[in-house]
């Protein structure tokens, strides 16, 4: 051996550790996890903004209706006049106020649903329905979400 030292070669090869890749993997899960939770927040988001542009467009015909009213009987002794809608008038002010303002190209599906008109005779109600598309569309957050928005205004005289 002439002085010189032998290195012991090991000729069994290195067992891999057991948890070795398991990091990936949950990183995958998480990666796949954070994308579906930002779909649903962009879904949600998406859902209540165009709700309240709804209802801000309802706000806007009913208050359009309430102004359509017509005078009606003397309600006292004095000869003070009364406001009084109509609700197949309501109906009308409210498609007209909806055309006027591109409602039914920036809304999808934009309907006036059969409780719009005035049962009491002062009170202005629009009900409108339309239908919001998410950003991102999977199997948590369907295509085509349904909204309603109902607005009353009440039609009154005033000296």
């Amino acid at each position: 051996m002439n002085g010189q030292r032998r290195k012991h070669q090991c000729t069994h090869p290195v067992s891999p550790d057991p948890e070795d890749g398991q990091i990936t993997v949950l990183t995958i899960g998480y990666v796949l996890l954070a994308l579906l939770l930002t779909s649903v927040v962009m879904a949600v988001s998406t859902v209540y903004i165009e709700h309240k542009k709804l209802l801000s467009m309802a706000d806007g015909a009913s208050v359009a209706a309430a102004d359509s009213y017509t005078l009606g009987q003397m309600e006292t002794k004095a000869g003070t006049p009364s406001a009084v809608l109509n609700g197949g008038r309501v109906r009308t002010v409210v498609m007209d106020y909806l055309t006027q303002n591109d409602a039914f190209t920036r809304f999808d599906g934009l309907a006036i649903e059969p409780p719009t008109g005035s049962a009491d005779g002062s009170t202005a109600v629009v009900v409108l329905s339309a239908a919001v598309h998410p950003p991102i569309v999977n199997f948590l957050v369907p295509d085509g979400i349904a909204i309603q928005a109902e607005s009353t205004a009440r039609a009154r005289l005033a000296r």
